[in-house]
């Protein structure tokens, strides 16, 4: 990839499959995020039949498949250990199938939640202490993902790992955290944070410069929405389009593209509250001719 390339995750181009991938052509979108509407399915619950069906629709348009968006290890660590293992290792080995089809250059987890985020000051050292089975679960999948064999890659190592931070009950809710959770994980060469900027604003850490600079070494995916701060503060309140969102869009994307720490950039759909009055229309294609108008270097 000579430039930085943007995509949006599929369901954005229209719920019906087919349509949608024709939607990312017209729009200049090479590379897929697939996560779900995949013939009514999330990536994970797709046939092998079904995955073969999409390989083929989506070589026909020449396109390529960038990430698997899964959710696997996202739950409540609260549950336990025996039951998160029965919820997500047992989905391991079919995502392994369906990628060597589909053949997308990363696999996406999720940070895991705790239902007391309310009441732990540093999550990992809350992990360490209460759920010592969670950071070696990750090593586990992150090493067997890593393992496995897939036919696009002539060195024969497996696929390249990302983790996302979530909202709500995330384990990830500030720099610091993940910066800890990755050195406990110790697979530099095998996972990189995707830093979904407006979900970790939601958890707390408002996007700048300097949380940008801090986790620069991890990141591999950057996901970007839009989103306005209440009248009041700093705290997200609106949904927006890139071009109106609060938080400094253009400077930190521009710094990522510079850095060429990302060689897909992907489109998200914005969180918040409606406002009142605001033009919500056609979302997506604004944010993409924004991006790509604002950001040299970006197809």
């Amino acid at each position: 990839m000579a430039n930085t390339e943007i995509t949006i995750l599929n369901s954005m181009a229209g719920n019906e499959f087919e349509i949608a991938l024709d939607q990312h052509v017209s729009w200049g979108i090479k590379y897929l995020d697939l996560k779900d509407n995949i013939f009514g399915k999330s990536i994970v619950r797709l046939t092998i039949e079904e995955a073969k069906h999409a390989a083929d629709l989506i070589r026909k348009r020449n396109l390529s498949v960038y990430c698997f968006s899964t959710v696997l290890l996202g739950g409540d660590i609260e549950l336990g250990e025996e039951r998160f293992r029965k919820g997500y290792l047992q989905k391991i080995d079919h995502v392994i199938k369906i990628a060597n089809i589909l053949q997308p250059q990363t696999i996406r987890l999720l940070a895991s939640a705790t239902s007391k985020r309310g009441e732990i000051e540093n999550s990992v050292e809350y992990l360490h202490t209460n759920h010592p089975w969670l950071i070696p679960l990750y090593i586990e999948v992150i090493d067997y993902l890593h393992k496995a064999y897939c036919p696009k890659f002539t060195n024969d190592l497996g696929f390249k790992v990302t983790i996302e931070n979530e909202v709500g009950n995330c384990i990830f809710s500030t720099t610091e955290e993940i910066i800890d959770f990755f050195e406990a994980l110790d697979r530099q060469e095998r996972i990189s944070l995707t830093w979904d900027v407006q979900n970790l604003w939601q958890m707390g850490t408002y996007p700048t410069m300097d949380v940008y600079n801090k986790l620069k070494g991890l990141i591999g995916y950057y996901h970007l929405k839009g989103g306005q701060q209440s009248n009041d503060g700093i705290e997200l309140c609106w949904r927006s389009s890139l071009e109106d969102a609060s938080w400094p869009v253009a400077e930190i994307t521009r710094q990522i593209v510079k850095d060429n720490i990302s060689q897909v950039i992907c489109l998200n759909p914005s969180h918040g509250k409606a406002k009142t009055g605001y033009d919500y229309n056609n979302m997506t294609k604004r944010d993409l001719d924004f991006i790509r108008r604002a950001i040299p270097g970006i197809d």
